[in-house]
């Protein structure tokens, strides 16, 4: 069976970082190595991080092989420096506010026997009936389309991860683009399984204006509109 290597961006996540902590020694079975990448945070993210890793090595209450290191910002690079020190077979690449079911590492072992990268289903951590559509939405849609979102915790095996190139270098859509490369070479593994992500930014803007912005974005990119104009839209 595959061994798994979890690559974490993070960003001024200091707030969070205790929590994905519990949360990543709650897997069972547990991956083989996490990887955090700090890419500049200006809170005390990257001193917790290196803090919460030399209390689990102290206590000996681990067997998952922790690091941490940094980065320039920028979560493609980010991602791509974490999967050049990653020595697992496949490459999971996590949100650090995305919650992963506790038997994900299973799921994943079961999934690249026949796939060579996928994706969970998504669910936003809020009960707003429309979150829970928009949820079920992104799910169709990825099906339909063969794209996923970084939400939604891609997996890629090491090969495939390495032929073609790794995430690109761009300021936004790396997922889409990602995807879009990936599946010129195979379809990807669509796990029912779900990971619980934050619905921080639809609850902090709106939920129709969010929805609106996404489309118009993809669309734009789809169209050719540099991924830097993206970014700049998006986080106005």
């Amino acid at each position: 069976m595959p061994t798994i290597s979890i690559i974490i961006p993070i960003l001024n996540e200091a707030d969070n970082l205790p929590h994905l902590f519990v949360h990543i020694i709650g897997l069972n079975p547990p991956p083989q190595q996490v990887i955090l990448i700090d890419g500049g945070s200006n809170d005390e993210s990257l001193a917790l991080t290196q803090s919460l890793i030399t209390d689990l090595r102290v206590i000996q209450q681990s067997d998952i092989d922790w690091q941490v290191i940094q980065s320039q910002a920028g979560r493609a690079r980010q991602m791509n420096k974490g999967a050049a020190l990653a020595t697992g077979d496949v490459l999971l690449f996590l949100h650090a506010d995305t919650k992963l079911p506790p038997q994900a590492i299973t799921d994943i072992k079961t999934a690249t026997q026949d796939k060579k990268w996928g994706r969970f289903d998504v669910r936003l951590d809020s009960p707003d009936w429309m979150l829970k559509r928009v949820s079920k939405m992104i799910n169709l849609r990825s099906r339909l389309t063969g794209i996923a979102t970084g939400d939604q915790a891609i997996f890629i095996k090491r090969d495939w991860f390495e032929q073609i190139g790794g995430y690109p270098d761009q300021a936004l859509m790396e997922d889409v683009e990602i995807s879009k490369r990936l599946k010129t070479i195979g379809k990807p593994a669509c796990l029912t399984s779900q990971v619980i992500t934050s619905a921080r930014r639809w609850q902090q803007h709106g939920t129709c204006r969010t929805i609106l912005l996404m489309w118009r974005l993809r669309f734009d990119y789809w169209r050719g509109v540099p991924a830097d104009n993206i970014w700049q839209r998006y986080y106005r």
